[in-house]
């Protein structure tokens, strides 16, 4: 009897023990699978610019610097990357533009990189070019251009002569291409207006031919003068000028000393108005950068312009499309263009104002 009970005691303790044993032995469960992340959300605007290109790079960066200001203004209303390449990146940018997703491309900003892009891409997402191509009609259909020129200051003195009933008009023309296309894009739109062939001299430093200008300035006695100079050109000629009325661009013009200001004094030119009205309403809230020039801060302005554009272009380009932004009045235009028309200002007591009736 005791052997009996002694093996049903073994018996109860050994079912007693094999769940746990059993437990024991199973392998342990493979963990449950994380789940993924979710994947990030493609940008909505993709920006293109040389950083790493030493001759432009600081160009890029004032127009990188503006297209935050803009964007942080306001308020992150779109989601954007930037994407900066060297010299001759510009094709693999682009392509790592249109990988990302992006609805709309910004840039490119230099003239030959454009011409790289139209010639390579038959088509492309949304793109907002930041030059002007010789050509506005070439190129795939999705790309559209936005840019601080000559031409359209051009346009806007030519207009503005007309309103003031010039009729004889004196172009002083430098040699650079950048003025040539001054007083080319000047002369065209002055004529297609209806206006008489200008009277043209080319600009000479020497004495001897400013002398000889202001004698033909005397014997032509014109209505108006176009100044197609540089910078620091324009203080020669404009003393000579007289009492004649005197436009140029401001785009000739870079950190005026006083002295150079004085010999302006008279002179119309066309500027942005981020330069000419720095405290106006529509800038507030809008931060400022110490720029070493004023190249830089139109930079910064275009910038600060293009993402306003771009947040319009991310469903497709608007059917009408007007903003009185940093650089100017901005609408969309023929031939792809969003065409920008500065604001007319006047150099008076060593002092830049916005001339009284500027349109």
């Amino acid at each position: 009897m005791l052997a009996v009970a002694v093996l049903a005691l073994a018996a109860a303790f050994s079912a007693a023990q094999t769940p746990a044993a059993s437990e024991a032995a199973r392998p342990p469960e493979a963990a449950a699978p994380r789940p993924a992340p979710p994947a990030k959300p493609a940008p909505e605007i993709a920006l293109v610019l040389p950083l790493e290109a030493i001759p432009y790079s600081r160009a890029a960066d004032a127009v990188r610097a503006g297209f935050v200001a803009a964007a942080d203004a306001a308020g992150s209303r779109a989601t954007y990357v930037i994407i900066p390449h060297a010299e001759d990146g510009v094709i693999g940018a682009f392509e790592a533009a249109r990988s990302s997703g992006a609805k709309v491309i910004v840039g490119p900003l230099v003239r030959d990189d454009l011409r790289a892009v139209a010639i390579a891409y038959p088509e492309l997402p949304w793109t907002l070019a930041l030059n002007q191509s010789e050509d506005t009609a070439a190129g795939p259909s999705q790309l559209f251009t936005f840019a601080l020129t000559v031409e359209s200051d051009a346009r806007t003195i030519a207009r503005r002569m007309r309103d003031e009933a010039a009729q004889n008009i004196f172009v002083v023309g430098g040699d650079t291409p950048l003025m040539k296309r001054f007083a080319g894009a000047f002369t065209s739109e002055w004529l297609l207006a209806g206006g008489n062939a200008p009277n043209s001299f080319r600009f000479d430093p020497a004495p001897d031919a400013l002398t000889v200008l202001k004698r033909e300035l005397a014997k032509k006695a014109p209505d108006a003068a176009l100044l197609a100079v540089d910078g620091a050109e324009a203080p020669l000629v404009k003393p000579f000028l007289g009492a004649v009325a005197a436009y140029a661009s401001g785009l000739a013009f870079d950190r005026k000393s006083a002295s150079t200001l004085r010999d302006l004094d008279g002179l119309v030119i066309v500027e942005i108005p981020w330069l000419v009205t720095p405290g106006a309403p529509e800038f507030a809230g809008i931060p400022r950068r110490d720029f070493a020039s004023e190249s830089l801060e139109r930079l910064y302005a275009l910038g600060l312009d293009a993402f306003r554009i771009a947040v319009a272009m991310r469903n497709g380009p608007p059917d009408r499309f007007v903003l009185d932004g940093a650089t100017g009045h901005v609408v969309l235009g023929e031939g792809r263009q969003f065409v920008r028309e500065g604001r007319l200002a006047i150099f008076r007591a060593g002092q830049l104002v916005p001339l009284d009736g500027a349109r």
